[in-house]
């Protein structure tokens, strides 16, 4: 299985989000797990994790070279605490491009082949996926992908404009908010899309969670994060055969915010709901909101803040 995970402005939290999504995957003691950094601006868990860089994307991509076979890149990876495995990129772009370009270039790509393996999953860290990314030839063979972003204007004005294209990288994806600033219902009425969840702003546990050493905050709870976390894989690694489908489809993700990307209003700011048109050009496809089987992470609990 293959999930792909991004944004598309600011550093919302794929990264940690990929990791902490590895550490809490069910039925652990029956699959392989796997964070691949495919991010083309460079990697960071090799400096959080104090961990080499080598080996990972840079050598991965110079062996495949030789022998390009699927069982080749675990031979690349690091161990986890969690007992899942990390393929780190290298800090720097350039050197993370070229071995994004080599792997993507070859005949067969090898970590969407090594995700069609019995009981394996690939989380990919896609970082920002910026026009022409080269992890976009990845993400477009993922099983789900997994947009994050932050819910404050600026952040949602980029998010809508990509909703649309990001849609069509997969048959299942989902829009997964993050942090303080509008209220989700008010997000998934702007965007006229519907959410997979929202994950709260919490540093100190989202450094825990991912194993690395949280600041030296006062002690927090970090329980309400990991509940998010582990209701969030739970319906990532549920079939998309399996979910229950609502109302709304994979192709609401086409759906864009307010009238700066198209959507209109009536004369008493009445939001008209986006058309939605098949993506798939006439093949039904799974629902985008349903990813969990209808026991998404909710919302935090309370007002929300705006921003």
């Amino acid at each position: 299985m293959l999930i792909a995970l991004c944004s598309v402005h600011g550093s919302p939290g794929v990264t940690t989000l990929a990791v902490a999504l590895a550490t809490h995957w069910p039925e652990v003691a029956h699959s392989r797990r796997l964070v691949a950094e495919i991010d083309p601006a460079g990697g960071d868990l090799a400096m959080r994790l104090h961990l080499p860089t080598t080996p990972g994307l840079a050598s991965l991509a110079a062996a495949a070279r030789r022998q390009p076979r699927p069982e080749l890149v675990w031979e690349h990876t690091h161990a986890l605490a969690s007992g899942a495995r990390v393929l780190l990129a290298p800090p720097g772009s350039g050197h993370a491009r070229a071995a994004l370009h080599i792997l993507t270039g070859a005949a067969q790509q090898l970590l969407p082949a090594a995700a069609r393996q019995p009981g394996v999953v690939v989380l990919a860290d896609c970082g920002r996926v910026d026009p022409g990314t080269p992890a976009e030839a990845i993400a477009r063979q993922a099983d789900a992908l997994v947009l994050l972003t932050g819910t404050r204007g600026e952040d949602l004005a980029h998010t809508a404009a990509r909703l649309s294209e990001l849609a069509r990288w997969t048959p299942r994806p989902g829009l997964l908010l993050t942090g303080d600033g509008y209220p989700t219902a008010e997000v998934e009425r702007e965007l006229g899309v519907p959410t997979i969840g929202r994950l709260p702003h919490d540093p100190a546990a989202a450094a825990t969670l991912t194993g690395h050493q949280p600041p030296h905050t006062r002690r927090r709870r970090t329980d309400g994060l990991a509940r998010h976390v582990a209701a969030l894989a739970r319906s990532l690694a549920t079939p998309a055969s399996a979910a229950v489908a609502p109302a709304a489809t994979a192709a609401d993700m086409t759906g864009s915010a307010g009238a700066a990307a198209g959507q209109q209003r009536t004369a008493d700011g009445t939001i008209v709901p986006p058309s939605r048109a098949d993506l798939s050009r006439g093949r039904r496809q799974p629902p985008a909101g349903d990813l969990s089987r209808g026991s998404s992470p909710s919302s935090p609990t309370g007002p929300e803040p705006r921003p």
